[in-house]
């Protein structure tokens, strides 16, 4: 076919004029819609694994953070069933009728499949089990996990003991309930076989994918395999003072703290280690670490399966904790409760619970810093830098608007028929791409009582053992050792206030 002189003219102007916009800015380049997975665990203290200055070993959890950027202020919101909310909604939780997962608010799951992604969420849920609360019908193409707190991890099926209430736990894979599983199971492997399963499936095809991973280590009970258990038997015998004390050395060598911080002293729950039983005080601990080593493990199986589907570098990779140590001793601290086997069922108990989250104060429940303060890594090769810390304040709320600008989606409005409450949380893509962004005036919590509210370097805490309002400056004092309510008192009184507002507006009764 012969072309004319003048539609061969036509179409090398055509493409003068696309070259010279494109470089000249003039076209928008294309939207950037990587695929995100979002790990989260369960019950780790911000210090345990080894990238925070912890005595477990974490090469997958550490080629990260090596790769990519840790967080030194992310907060979650100090409690498993409200912190699952606030990622899942990008709003603070919601108290009173109607629960915390509602009509009016829309779900990741939801958010991402409306923005063109395929959906799926490996772990533990916790929010419901309803026609308008179960992660198969609330916009999860794949589910299977826990619809429970917590589990047996070598059978979920098997009853709690009477000490934690003798139940049963809800287990499943999409709409279906499942109630065998096989002798060799142990969920940490089970939710990372059905990740690896998603992503095999998902990068099969041309949409992105979203991906929730929630594992349900290393919250109770204490279960871990022999092998890994052996790793760390008899290496926390120093005891949980000295651990801390080695733990903010580690901390500040690494730049994660700052030297001035001073360790927070000794918690009012804690046991005095000289009288403690140490070989069972030890046991704790050994089984606690060797279950953060396994998920370890399995996230460097959810990597490879990522990096040979070929979508690794088109990934955003995020982890975090769901709130601080935990210190809950169900069934007390007998050593005839034995920590790793299926059979017993244990708990770290309020020492190392507490020591977990070094050099902060207090755990999982409370607003002091070692309650809400979660580790948080960032990984997404050639878009977040390499070996960063950054000191920018993020909040789990964030998840969901920051998710849908890098899918190049709105929030929606309205949804399945109901208006949809406003998005709370502000995007966090300049951050991940190493930058600083104006971040929330306010941030607040609230959990049993414990309160606290932040506004910029300024910090409130009601401890609901103390019963009062303390202020404390966390540019100067991060570890809260040094109470300014006294001698700041209008601030005090202020902020507080706020708190109060805060509190009315999301539905809590005080």
């Amino acid at each position: 076919m012969r072309i004319s002189n003048f539609t061969l003219s036509a179409v090398c102007l055509l493409l003068a004029l696309v070259f010279g916009a494109a470089q000249s800015g003039g076209l928008a380049k294309p939207v950037e819609r990587p695929n995100i997975v979002l790990i989260m665990c369960d019950d780790m203290g911000w210090s345990d694994i080894g990238c925070y200055g912890g005595e477990v070993s974490t090469p997958s959890l550490d080629r990260l953070a090596a790769e990519g950027m840790r967080f030194t202020q992310f907060y979650n919101n100090a409690k498993c069933t409200t912190t699952r909310a606030s990622i899942l909604t990008g709003l603070y939780p919601r108290r009173g009728k109607g629960g915390l997962l509602r009509q009016n608010m829309v779900t990741l799951g939801e958010a991402m499949k409306l923005a063109g992604y395929q959906t799926a969420l490996s772990g533990k849920w916790h929010l419901g089990s309803g026609e308008t609360t179960h992660p198969y019908r609330r916009g999860f193409d794949e589910y299977y996990g826990l619809l429970d707190g917590c589990c047996n991890f070598f059978d979920p099926k098997q009853r709690d003991p009477k000490y934690k209430g003798g139940r049963i736990r809800q287990f499943g894979h999409n709409d279906k309930d499942i109630s065998e599983f096989p002798d060799d199971y142990y969920t940490t492997d089970a939710f990372t076989d059905h990740a690896v399963e998603c992503v095999e499936k998902f990068s099969k095809k041309d949409k992105p994918f979203f991906l929730h991973v929630c594992y349900t280590a290393p919250h109770y009970p204490l279960h871990a395999k022999p092998e890994d258990i052996k790793k760390y038997t008899g290496k926390f015998r120093m005891g949980w003072d000295t651990m801390r004390r080695q733990r903010h050395e580690r901390m500040v060598k690494m730049g994660l703290i700052d030297p001035k911080w001073k360790l927070s002293g000794r918690d009012s729950r804690a046991y005095d280690w000289a009288s403690a039983n140490h070989d069972h005080e030890d046991l704790r601990m050994a089984v606690y670490a060797a279950m953060i080593d396994s998920m370890d493990q399995n996230i460097g199986r959810l990597m490879a399966a990522l990096r040979k589907s070929g979508e690794a570098d088109n990934t955003l990779v995020l982890f975090l904790s769901d709130n601080g140590g935990c210190a809950e001793e169900p069934g007390g601290r007998s050593p005839k409760i034995i920590p790793g086997p299926k059979e017993f069922y244990a708990a770290v108990g309020p020492s190392w619970g507490w020591a977990q989250n070094a050099p902060f104060r207090r755990y999982k429940s409370w607003a002091h810093e070692g309650g809400i303060a979660t580790p948080c890594i960032a990984w997404w090769p050639g878009r977040v830098p390499k070996g960063a810390i950054t000191k920018e304040v993020g909040h789990i709320i964030d998840f969901l608007p920051t998710f849908l600008e890098l899918a190049g989606a709105d929030y929606p409005k309205r949804h399945n028929g109901h208006d949809i409450l406003p998005v709370e949380g502000k995007s966090l893509v300049k951050v991940l791409r190493g930058g600083t962004r104006k971040g929330h005036d306010q941030l607040a919590w609230e959990w049993s009582g414990n309160r606290a509210l932040r506004e910029g370097r300024w910090k409130v805490v009601w401890d609901k053992l103390d019963k009062k309002w303390s202020l404390f400056d966390l540019e100067a004092d991060r570890t809260e050792t040094n109470e300014l309510a006294q001698t700041n008192s209008a601030l005090a009184k202020r902020l507080a206030g706020d708190w109060g507002e805060w509190a009315k507006r999301t539905g809590l009764r005080r």
